[in-house]
C-alpha cells in the first residue's frame, strides 16, 4: 500500500514504511527461525534466530534495534549480529529496550562469560554496541521511522511496538509476547491500524501452561481480539507459533473464528505469518 503524507515531517522522496519478516516462529527446527522483522533495512524488531539470514552486507547495514523482552528466542542473534559486523560498524548498533530488559543484557549476556562486554569493546569510546531505555508509551524516532512502545503483559518486563512513518500515517503493530492486555487494546485503537501481528504460542491443549507463562492459545486470541476496534479492517496476522504446532493452532484458530457466526459476529481474517512476508505502506 501506498499513502500520500498529511504531516510536515514527511515528503514525496521518503521511503515507504517496509517491514519484512525475518522469523515468527516460536521455537526452532528446519525452517523455523525465531523473532525478528527487519524494517527499511536499518532497524530490527527482535533480534531472534531469523537475523541469521542476513548478508554480512544487510547486518551491517542496521543501525538500531529495539526489543522486546530479554528472552532468548528474541535476542539471540544480537551478540552473534555484533560479532559478526561490529568490527565493519563506524560507530556502534544502538540498541532500545526496557531497563530491566538493557539490566538482563548486561547482567547475562555482555558478561565477558556468557559472551564479552560489547558496550565496553573494542574499546570504551568506541563500542559494538550502546543501549538506550525506552519507557512503555513513549515514541521515539529512528531513521525516519516513529516507534512507540506498547503495553504487554509477560512473565518478564516487556513491551511490543507500534510502527509508523508519520503519527497520522498508517500503524504496523506488534503485540510481542503477552498474555491478557486490555492496555494494548486501549491504545491500538487510537492508531490508524494497517497491520497487527499477534502471538499465539500455544493450542487448545496447553491453555493452562499458555496461561502461566503470559502468553495467547486460541481461545485466548479470539478474546483478545474482541477489543479490537469493530470498525477496524486490519490484516491479522499470527506469529510465535512453536514448529510442532503450528498447524493445530491455526486449525484451531480457524474453528473458533468460525463459530463468532453462530452467535452473530463476523469472523476475523487471521492468517499465520510466514518467514519472507512483508508489507509496504
Amino acid at each position: 500500500m501506498s499513502h500520500h503524507s498529511d504531516t510536515a515531517s514527511l515528503v514525496a522522496t521518503d521511503p515507504p514504511l517496509r517491514v519484512r519478516v525475518l522469523g515468527c516462529d516460536g521455537s526452532i527446527a528446519r525452517g523455523a527461525r525465531t523473532t525478528a522483522f527487519l524494517v527499511n533495512h536499518h532497524l530490527l524488531v527482535d533480534a531472534g534466530t531469523g537475523v541469521g539470514d542476513l548478508t554480512l552486507a544487510e547486518m551491517e547495514a542496521i543501525e538500531h534495534v529495539v526489543l522486546t523482552h530479554s528472552h532468548l528466542d528474541h535476542i539471540a542473534a544480537l551478540p552473534l549480529m555484533l560479532d559478526a559486523v561490529g568490527n565493519r560498524r563506524g560507530r556502534p548498533l544502538q540498541v532500545h529496550a526496557l531497563p530491566d530488559t538493557i539490566a538482563a543484557l548486561k547482567t547475562h549476556v555482555f558478561n565477558d562469560l556468557i559472551w564479552p562486554d560489547f558496550s565496553r569493546l573494542p574499546t570504551v569510546d568506541h563500542p559494538f554496541v550502546t543501549f538506550h531505555p525506552v519507557l512503555t508509551g513513549q515514541r521515539i524516532e529512528l531513521g525516519g521511522v516513529w516507534v512507540e512502545a506498547l503495553p504487554a503483559c509477560h512473565t518478564v518486563a516487556a513491551v511490543g511496538y507500534a510502527l509508523t512513518r508519520g503519527l497520522r500515517q498508517p500503524h504496523w503493530v506488534f503485540s510481542g509476547d503477552t498474555g491478557d492486555n486490555p492496555a494494548f487494546w486501549r491504545r491500538v485503537n487510537q492508531l490508524p491500524l494497517a497491520a497487527l501481528v499477534i502471538e499465539t504460542a500455544f493450542s487448545e491443549r496447553e491453555v493452562g501452561l499458555a496461561r502461566l507463562s503470559q502468553h495467547l492459545c486460541p481461545s485466548a486470541l479470539l478474546q483478545q481480539l474482541d477489543h479490537l476496534s469493530p470498525s477496524s479492517e486490519c490484516s491479522i496476522f499470527v506469529t510465535h507459533t512453536k514448529p510442532i504446532e503450528a498447524e493445530l493452532i491455526m486449525e484451531e484458530i480457524d474453528h473458533l473464528n468460525r463459530q463468532r457466526l453462530n452467535v452473530g459476529l463476523r469472523p476475523r481474517a487471521i492468517s499465520r505469518l510466514q518467514a519472507g512476508h512483508e508489507w509496504v505502506f
